[in-house]
């Protein structure tokens, strides 16, 4: 249960502390007050998600705790699943940054939000004013049936099947999406892929290709300078290395009268060897330009670049590499088209079994096991075996809203829960569940959501959340406003099975009525105040007195009289005490 709720810079609220009883709490306050923004508030420690809007002071971080008692509420395994610190009073943490961050915290340990609301459906259901439109949630109706079955390990066992088989028909349908668009394809793809196969590309070609364009376009210039330049260092009577030759010997000859000649020689010498070597390339390079035969291979080389080039622009690519890694790709996807013949054939079969499995099963009469069908199977019982506690918990039900409704000052009203195949399972099982209702009994019986007034739908909400509450064990439930459009004796009566719940678990209860907020056994009052930064909400606890004088408000109004304050005091059960 919720034993501290600690809220700072969010809304109107700079900073606020409520201490909670294990048994009824009510809130009341004013309209527009601000008791929805503790709604908002403990929304995001459950998990809702949260932006900056929320930040009083856009400057600072919005910080939301609470403190749980987890004692005997059996969560020890769900920590140690989700590898958290479990201790019975439990510090769950928000924090909003000014940057729209968000952290959540259980125990000072980090948790992502889908695990905190997975823990806060284990501490708290909140009954919001808008909840009544949930009895035309089919989902929402099969819970309650389920949670008076007591079914939530067989909900889990069926969810944990049922995702897994519906993650094998989204795999199945993925393939099938895949190779119909490539089949689409596929005469295209393969007219790509012949014509760049047919080039016989291989990587870099364009690129050489080119550069050996550019050596047989200009093969005499290029043969005229070789030879001008091999002439220039190995002609026998004014070349280059002819002179050096020459310089080297005579600086040889004065080596020993002179000195540093030796070693202007020593370099002589050093560029020699170096100019002989260039000279040797420049060689090397004449004899590789074939001038007798260019006029033919520059011809085939300016086809070959004109047929790539081609390719090139048809297919969009920049470079031969990327002509080539296209046709790679096209390769690839025509075999994998072939490939996934035989994949989406095994996969028919298997979904086909187990289709024909689970019609069978859905008739009551499933004929023999087909091979695979066995996950499949496994799902569709489980949900049978659900229908069937469905059923049984339904009957009960139904009995156990008709004596709360007749409480409330609906004894003729008729409920009544109807089960029926949903012909296909979903993610609650094989059932379609509607609640059906008339309050007159003398009326046929209709959906609730369609004939049921506000107060009725009030009425039957509390019945709905009063009965599953005590099934499901929760630790906290709040009721925000559930008491809407109603009032006098039904009031009283709604406040009673409030008051009720209260001495089995917490309850926290906002409220505009006076019969109910007479019920609880600690009283809060939140109100507006003005400060410096402009107007904020607060929250006090009430004394003996001063709750006096709050009932005697909601009953007469800003002008509380001495009857309303006598009213007050009896609904308290005060009598005529001071």
């Amino acid at each position: 249960m919720l034993e501290r709720l600690s809220i700072e810079n969010y809304a109107l609220i700079q900073q606020l502390e409520l201490e909670l009883s294990p048994s009824l709490n009510i809130i009341t306050g004013e309209t527009g007050a601000g008791k929805s923004i503790l709604l908002g508030a403990l929304g995001l420690i459950m998990g809702n998600r949260a932006d900056t809007a929320v930040l009083k002071d856009s400057g600072r971080n919005c910080v939301i705790e609470g403190l749980f008692d987890m004692g005997g509420y059996g969560l020890e395994t769900f920590f140690d699943e989700n590898e958290l610190d479990y201790e019975r009073h439990t510090v769950i943490r928000r924090i909003v940054t000014p940057a729209g961050k968000s952290r959540a915290y259980v125990n000072d340990l980090p948790v992502q939000l889908a695990t905190l609301r997975e823990l806060a459906a284990h501490l708290i259901d909140i009954h919001s004013q808008n909840q009544g439109v949930l009895v035309a949630d089919g989902e929402f109706r099969i819970r309650v049936l389920d949670s008076l079955a007591d079914n939530r390990g067989l909900r889990a066992e069926y969810g944990r099947a049922y995702r897994a088989l519906r993650e094998r028909e989204q795999e199945l349908a993925r393939l099938r999406e895949e190779v119909g668009r490539n089949r689409r394809d596929e005469e295209y793809m393969r007219f790509q892929w012949q014509q760049i196969a047919a080039l016989g590309l291989h990587e870099g070609e364009l690129q050489e290709l080119e550069a050996e364009q550019r050596e047989l376009s200009n093969a005499e210039g290029i043969l005229a300078a070789l030879s001008e330049a091999g002439g220039l260092m190995e002609n026998d009577e004014t070349g280059v290395l002819a002179a050096l030759k020459t310089a080297e010997a005579a600086l040889q000859r004065i080596g020993g009268v002179l000195e540093g000649t030796s070693d202007l020689a020593a370099r002589i010498h050093s560029a020699y060897v170096e100019l002989k070597d260039v000279s040797g390339e420049v060689a090397s390079l004449a004899g590789r330009i074939g001038i007798e035969d260019n006029p033919a291979r520059l011809e085939a080389v300016d086809n070959r670049i004109g047929a790539v080039s081609d390719l090139m622009r048809r297919y969009g690519a920049a470079s031969s590499d990327e002509l080539l890694a296209l046709g790679n790709d096209l390769a690839t996807r025509l075999e994998a088209i072939t490939d996934s013949d035989a994949e989406i054939a095994e996969l028919e079969a298997e979904t086909g079994a187990l289709r024909v499995t689970a019609e069978g099963l859905a008739a009551g009469g499933a004929a023999g096991r087909p091979p695979g069908a066995g996950q499949y199977r496994s799902v569709r019982c489980r949900a049978r075996r659900g229908a069937g506690s469905r059923t049984e918990a339904s009957a009960l039900f139904d009995e156990a809203v008709g004596r709360v409704l007749a409480r409330l000052g609906m004894p003729s009203a008729r409920f009544v829960t109807e089960i029926t195949p949903s012909g296909a399972l979903s993610p609650s099982g094989a059932d379609s569940v509607r609640f059906l209702f008339n309050a007159n009994g003398g009326e046929g019986l209709q959906s609730l959501e369609r004939i049921a007034s506000g107060g009725e739908t009030s009425r039957v909400m509390l019945a709905l959340k009063s009965i599953v509450a005590r099934s499901t064990k929760l630790p906290t439930i709040l009721f925000d406003e559930i008491d809407t459009g109603v009032s006098g004796k039904i009031a009283d009566a709604m406040g009673r099975i409030i008051a009720e719940l209260g001495d089995s678990m917490q309850v926290v209860n906002i409220t505009h009525l006076p019969q109910v907020a007479s019920k609880g056994e600690t009283h809060f009052l939140v109100y507006k105040e003005a400060s410096p930064s402009g107007n904020v909400t607060r929250i006090r606890l009430l004394d003996r007195e001063a709750r006096v004088g709050e009932i005697a408000k909601m009953l007469s109004g800003s002008e509380v009289t001495e009857a309303a304050v006598a009213q007050a005091r009896a609904l308290l059960g005060y009598g005529g005490e001071k």
